[in-house]
């Protein structure tokens, strides 16, 4: 069997339910020529015996079973111990892929030789990936520490690929961090000079889920926290720009609490908090400011779907 032209690295814990669908995404690419390392985090469910029988059935796919030790570690084996491509694209079990999504990377890095790493657009779903609530968006820019210490335009894990030399020279993921390692990561590329570029193209359908790890609101802060502290430490903040920050962090995870139906006061206090920290940064966006900060206001009055389509 010929070397891949990329590699497709998933984590999966515990994930039998949504896992067949996952795989099904991928064996829909209009590119053929890729491989599949599954890596199972010590599951207890099925999830050991769906990956067998896929591997089974299709040779592009490798599994590996290790004691559970997080996503970041799981990810970290798949790249450096048993990818076999130039490129590695992340995939977590519970999303799907767009039928364009590998070919289009591909060709994103065939025509950018400086891009280390790329994102596309992501479309969010609960129930059916045809009906998404709302897709996001991409900076026309490569991603810099001015942006990433404040949100993760990248959005999910599931939506990044990158270099493997680049990926093997920076370190990998950081296993000690369970929240936020996506942004240190991506951090640590843009530190060692570089580019994090889009795609303007919806390459990931996430499914999102309000007890998810995403959802865990206060654990998302304290890892962002650890994140922007550890870039401190090599590279100065001043304080301005660490309010800044941190009113646009605040902002992002109150759209995340209205988004997944939390406790509203608890929506209404991570914005309040990210205006007084910068006003002008929570505004810096004026449309995602203003909103965010209403809906907050109001979040006991809006309707459940309505809530969904603004705070995506």
């Amino acid at each position: 069997m010929p070397n891949p032209t990329i590699s497709v690295v998933m984590p999966c814990y515990n994930a039998a339910a949504h896992l067949r669908e996952t795989i099904a995404s991928l064996q829909a690419q209009t590119l053929e020529c890729w491989e599949l390392i599954a890596i199972d985090d010590g599951s207890t469910d099925q999830t050991s015996e769906v990956l067998t029988k896929a591997a089974e059935c299709d040779l592009r796919i490798r599994v590996l079973r290790i004691p559970n030790g997080g996503p970041s570690r799981a990810r970290n084996v798949g790249v450096l111990g048993l990818a076999r491509s130039p490129l590695v694209a992340f995939l977590d079990a519970d999303d799907l892929c767009r039928p364009q999504r590998l070919a289009r990377i591909i060709e994103h890095f065939t025509a950018r030789p400086r891009s280390a790493a790329a994102y596309g657009r992501v479309s969010f779903f609960r129930g059916d990936a045809a009906c998404p609530d709302t897709t996001s968006t991409i900076r026309r820019r490569p991603l810099d520490a001015s942006v990433l210490l404040g949100e993760n335009p990248v959005c999910t894990t599931s939506n990044l690929a990158i270099r493997f030399d680049a990926f093997r020279a920076i370190g990998g993921f950081d296993e000690r961090l369970a929240h936020h390692e996506d942004v240190d990561l991506l951090l640590r590329i843009a530190a060692d000079g570089r580019r994090i570029e889009g795609i303007d193209e919806v390459l990931v359908d996430y499914r999102m889920s309000e007890s998810g790890l995403s959802a865990d609101l206060e654990a998302m802060r304290t890892g962002w926290q650890r994140t922007l502290e550890r870039f401190a430490a090599h590279t100065p903040i001043d304080q301005p720009t660490g309010r800044r920050a941190e009113a646009i962090h605040l902002r992002y995870l109150a759209r995340r609490a209205l988004r997944t139906h939390a406790d509203p006061r608890l929506a209404r206090r991570l914005a309040l908090q990210g205006l007084c920290r910068s006003p002008a940064a929570f505004f810096d966006i004026p449309r995602r400011g203003a909103l965010t900060l209403g809906g907050s206001l109001l979040a006991p009055l809006l309707p459940a779907r309505l809530s969904n389509r603004l705070f995506a």
